[in-house]
């Protein structure tokens, strides 16, 4: 009888030799659906012609790890990355990030602050020789304001050049948001626009697969009529299909099972969306 007292006794119980799903892998180990590696290619593009790109994706659709991919490969010397995770700070508050990224102690007027991350965006291209890469996650929930200083902060020598390459990372919201017209000059500037859809059936059984592969278990772990259910109720969202599969495991483990099956998967569903 297997006692269930033991902190990780779930991985060695089956077998793992690190913990599977996890969001710290390299990005070799980053499961290479299609979805996935055509929006590392755009977003490479976009960071290589200095322009701006629109990535858009449900929650937990993989947006920030295809752009974590995408910029862990760059040449440190060569580009500076700079990535704002909360927009929540307001237009001033872009600028703060950009320059205290830069190294600088910010200017506290904004007159001031918007003028020195110019001339520091500048300096790092003009002086330095470097490719500032802007990544804005959550963009769904910028403002017009914050939007505009974006669009203005893309725009240098009467707009035939910038100082700076700008992904922006949001929910499907963000698409409608930048077709108003209030948002027009910044829309048509946009060069690359890519939706991440979810993972279809096949797709989610490989990327269970590929998972436990990495975590030690080539073999099944998971009865076809598990992974169909971890599919469907995921709705083919890696972030989502890596925590039910966790929660799958772990009522294996509780009950001594030798294989993920059904029972298992629904049991971590019904925790999952239970009150």
């Amino acid at each position: 009888m297997t006692t269930h007292t033991q902190p990780g006794g779930w991985k060695r119980y089956w077998g793992f030799t690190r913990t599977p799903f996890t969001k710290k892998l390299a990005p070799s180990e980053l499961h290479p659906h299609p979805g996935h590696r055509e929006a590392v290619a755009r977003i490479r593009w976009i960071i290589d012609e200095g322009g701006i790109g629109l990535i858009t994706g449900e929650v937990g659709a993989g947006k920030t790890t295809a752009a974590r991919a995408a910029v862990e490969a760059l040449d440190a010397s060569a580009h500076t990355v700079i990535y704002l995770a909360n927009p929540l700070v307001g237009a001033r508050g872009i600028h703060h990030h950009l320059v205290t990224a830069l190294g600088i102690t910010p200017h506290f007027h904004r007159p001031a602050l918007i003028a020195q991350t110019t001339d520091l965006l500048a300096r790092e291209r003009d002086e330095r020789d470097k490719q500032v890469v802007l990544i804005v996650d959550e963009g769904h929930l910028l403002d017009a304001d914050q939007l505009e200083q974006l669009r203005l902060l893309t725009s240098l020598d009467m707009d035939s050049d910038s100082p700076l390459a700008l992904l922006l990372l949001g929910q499907p919201t963000l698409r409608r948001l930048l077709r108003r017209g209030s948002f027009a000059a910044l829309d048509q500037r946009i060069a690359v626009r890519f939706h991440l859809d979810p993972l279809d059936p096949d797709q989610t059984t490989a990327y269970l697969a590929h998972h436990l592969t990495l975590a030690g278990r080539s073999d099944p772990v998971f009865a076809d009529d598990a992974a169909a259910t971890i599919a469907q109720a995921a709705r083919g969202l890696p972030r989502q299909i890596g925590n039910l599969a966790i929660a799958a495991l772990i009522a294996g483990y509780t009950r001594n099972n030798r294989i993920v099956d059904h029972d298992c998967a629904a049991a971590a569903i019904a925790d999952a969306t239970s009150d």
